[in-house]
């Protein structure tokens, strides 16, 4: 089945920007004068190495982001060498995670960047705010997002242009003597040491260089994907290599190393030198739009990578939601608190360490993956590719391995915590979904799957019954109790309400009336009685007594609001029982072969579909599933809305859709209308929809929208309202007012 797409909207300019304003961002102005503290004068090479290193794993993503135009970067790519298993779940959440550490590094290369201006500034509270704005900004749109991008990254070429070229030609900038400070670039009498240090440095900014990845992360979000993608990796690349080496060049040619080590103010130190009028504040401003486009293209990644885990099935679904603008808006809003919370910390190289550890995990997996696609699928079309392969593949491999080993200690321990707290999510998953199922099971084979038919008119009894028996036998083992009340005007004694019981000995009719609806289907149907004095208590302590009970199936009780809808007992139960409720308005309901469910994204039309389809097989009938459009919705978004219909369908039943399923949206000013029009439209049995979320309130049954169909739908429908523990039903509502 086709599945939806996020828009193709960022053109070539913008894909270059995210590349180049994203990388050469936080870590230029963070992170020089911690690389000049480590390597001293060889730091510049250090950086030029870095990006020679970093041009295999270029070309090895030129080749699999255009074979694989579709968001995810290396996640995908994992997964189509090795599958859907536990590498691909690493490889995806570690990228995520190194993205979102990323963002968090950059707002704090913000926060310290603003401070140039306001001396006083907190740094973490700053940084967070910056989060939260990039938060919203994403949700709007990404096209948004490219657009800022190369407005903030040209002036942030220009900035570094004149820094380079005014650094190089004043008097007051660099100088020979200045830069070497009284030490050769390589410092060290034996080789390995200056080794070391070089490759301790590139460890410290190697994740400075892979800002293309944002490209790969993205790739389904690029126009012409085959010509854009390529060109942006490899020219953003090509650009930050060179301003990140020159710019090095100058500062520490500027500032002896000495004084520049562990600054976080190292190019407005040199600035201050050559360029101090001017250049103090267009560099301390051009670090605040700097570490700006960072966080931009961080968050961008991550958000995509988390979508794409979880359309894959291994994260959460509700991180692949995409909302009115298209963009997975649950993804961005928790990648955004999770960013500020890691904020938080302000550690600046820890976190510069951490990300760039993940990110060489994720890069080690993502080349290798490259040679196994070009043996398993040899012919596939590959618009571009690496050339001396597989010399590249493994070359970038090699050198991600070779790095990790020169990175701090703490970063990697920290790594492997990573590693092991996911291994254990992925495992832990899978074993509490198989004891979900085993309980289940279990639970069922004891006969834990109870039909409680609340009644109280024996004329809707048949009706009730007649369902019942259908629903009965989607799951083995099912029983069916007729439940009747009798209301007594006080609390009575055993014995007091037998008698009362005997003298309204209507059992046996009833039996006679409904008994052949179960029997012809072999399902099991019993009558129960009970004397009270209030009905929804004792329909409560009937379902609670036992646990048996899968469904209560319940009439509709006709026009009711106000007070006394506030002490109706369809709606006391509704509220309070633990077991999924269902009420039938019914208009002559005799077979249920033609079946309507409308389908929102919330857990009672998704449990509305599974029914309607196990019914459907039974009874040898069709479903159709059914989606509200606005009448002044484009087209490009009714087809989005078509897909997402598809995808909720086949994720609900677990697997291929089945044949008698079909799809249908219709466009309508308001939702009843819509659903209406459509029942009028052709004649169905039985229209089955999710209850609102406004079940809870006391001034409606289900919702304002399933009263008012309920009220007005020529065929009969069904209600249902799926049970959810109070605290995630509180958590939806509060979620849908949000969306409102």
């Amino acid at each position: 089945m086709t599945k939806r797409h996020l828009k193709r909207q960022l053109n070539l300019l913008q894909v270059i920007m995210l590349g180049t304003a994203g990388t050469i961002a936080a870590e230029i102005f963070v992170l020089t004068g911690h690389a000049a503290g480590i390597a001293g004068p060889a730091a510049v090479l250090a950086l030029l190495v870095g990006g020679l290193l970093t041009l295999s794993v270029a070309l090895n993503y030129c080749e699999l982001a255009t074979t694989y135009p579709v968001t995810g970067g290396a996640m995908t790519y994992v997964r189509e060498a090795f599958g859907n298993n536990l590498l691909m779940f690493l490889v995806g959440s570690l990228d995520c995670l190194s993205s979102t550490f990323y963002a968090a590094l950059s707002s704090i290369g913000f926060a310290y960047s603003l401070k140039v201006f306001i001396p006083g500034l907190p740094v973490v509270p700053v940084a967070m705010l910056v989060i939260l704005l990039f938060t919203v900004l994403h949700i709007r749109g990404v096209y948004e997002a490219g657009n800022i991008q190369i407005f903030l990254g040209g002036f942030l070429l220009l900035v570094f242009t004149a820094f380079i070229v005014l650094g190089l030609t004043r008097s007051t900038g660099f100088h020979m003597d200045i830069f070497t400070s009284g030490q050769a670039v390589f410092e060290h009498h034996t080789l390995w040491a200056n080794i070391a240090r070089m490759m301790a440095t590139i460890a410290l900014v190697y994740n400075a260089y892979v800002g293309f990845e944002v490209i790969a992360d993205d790739a389904e979000e690029v126009t012409n994907p085959s010509r854009n993608i390529p060109m942006g990796i490899l020219v953003s690349l090509g650009i930050s290599t060179l301003v990140y080496s020159l710019v090095a060049l100058v500062t520490i040619g500027t500032v002896p190393y000495s004084e520049l080590a562990g600054s976080e103010t190292a190019l407005t130190d040199a600035a201050m030198r050559f360029w101090p009028r001017l250049g103090v504040p267009l560099m301390a401003v051009a670090g605040i739009v700097a570490t700006l486009t960072s966080v931009n293209s961080a968050m961008l990644s991550a958000t995509r990578e988390a979508f794409s885990l979880s359309r894959f099935g291994v994260w959460p679904r509700p991180f692949s939601r995409l909302g009115r603008y298209r963009t997975p808006y649950v993804s961005i809003i928790i990648i955004g608190a999770i960013s500020a919370l890691v904020a938080a910390i302000g550690l600046v190289d820890f976190l510069s360490f951490i990300s760039s550890a993940g990110y060489l995990f994720v890069l080690f997996w993502a080349s290798l993956a490259m040679v196994n696609l070009r043996k398993a699928h040899p012919t596939i079309e590959r618009p571009f590719k690496a050339p001396f392969f597989p010399l590249t593949a493994y070359a970038a491999a090699g050198a991600g391995f070779f790095i990790v080993a020169f990175t701090r200690v703490e970063a990697l321990l920290f790594l492997g915590g990573v590693l092991a707290v996911c291994s254990v999510f992925y495992y832990g998953g899978r074993v509490f979904a198989n004891r979900r199922k085993a309980r289940q099971e279990l639970a069922e084979a004891n006969g834990a799957n109870r039909i409680l038919i609340p009644v109280s008119n024996p004329d809707t009894a048949e009706s009730l019954a007649r369902l019942a028996a259908v629903m009965g036998q989607m799951q083995e083992d099912t029983s069916i109790c007729l439940f009747t009340v009798v209301q007594t005007s006080g609390v009575l004694s055993p014995e007091a309400a037998e008698r009362a019981l005997n003298r309204i000995n209507n059992k046996h009719v009833l039996l006679e009336r409904v008994a052949h609806f179960a029997q012809e289907r072999n399902v099991a149907l019993y009558t129960k009685r009970r004397a009270a004095t209030n009905l929804a208590e004792s329909i409560l302590k009937e379902l609670n007594g036992h646990g048996d009970v899968r469904m209560v199936l319940m009439g509709w009780p006709g026009a009711i609001t106000g007070q006394d809808l506030a002490h109706n007992v369809v709606k006391e139960v509704l509220i309070t029982a633990r077991a999924h409720v269902a009420v039938l308005r019914d208009r002559g309901l005799q077979r249920v072969q033609r079946i309507l469910v409308p389908v929102g994204g919330g857990p009672h039309a998704r449990l509305c579909l599974r029914w309607a389809s196990q019914i459907a097989e039974i009874e040898k009938g069709s479903v159709t599933a059914f989606r509200v459009l606005p009448k002044t919705m484009e087209l490009e978004e009714s087809e989005d809305q078509m897909l997402l219909l598809q995808e909720i369908v086949e994720e609900e039943l677990g697997g291929a859709v089945p044949k008698a399923m079909k799809f249908r949206v219709t466009y309508a000013d308001n939702i009843v209308d819509g659903i209406l029009a459509e029942t009028q439209r052709q004649p169905y049995d039985l229209l089955m929809i999710g209850s609102s979320e406004q079940w809870f309130s006391r001034n409606y049954l289900f919702g304002y929208i399933n009263d008012q169909i309920v009220e007005n739908a020529p065929c009969s429908t069904l209600i249902v309202r799926r049970y959810q523990s109070e605290t995630m039903a509180w958590l939806r509502r509060q979620v849908k007012k949000i969306e409102e």
